[in-house]
């Protein structure tokens, strides 16, 4: 997994798989997910990042514990 903030179009992405995307849809407003042709999630997109995430440019990565 793959995330990219770009300041400049102020777009964060996440890609999931490295396919080639052959159907994006745009879920809600500026929130683009984008498909391989087997109809796999390959990527997501949001538009005006700033907006909708609190601190774009920031990441932080989780694994939930295991159940047991």
């Amino acid at each position: 997994m793959k995330v990219i903030y770009d300041r400049e179009t102020d777009v964060l992405t996440i890609i999931f798989l490295e396919k080639p995307v052959a159907e994006s849809d745009e879920e809600k407003p500026g929130v683009i997910l984008d498909y391989d042709a087997e109809g796999n999630l390959v990527s997501m997109e949001i538009l005006d990042a700033s907006e909708r995430v609190s601190l774009p440019s920031k990441i932080e990565y989780q694994i939930a514990p295991l159940a047991g």
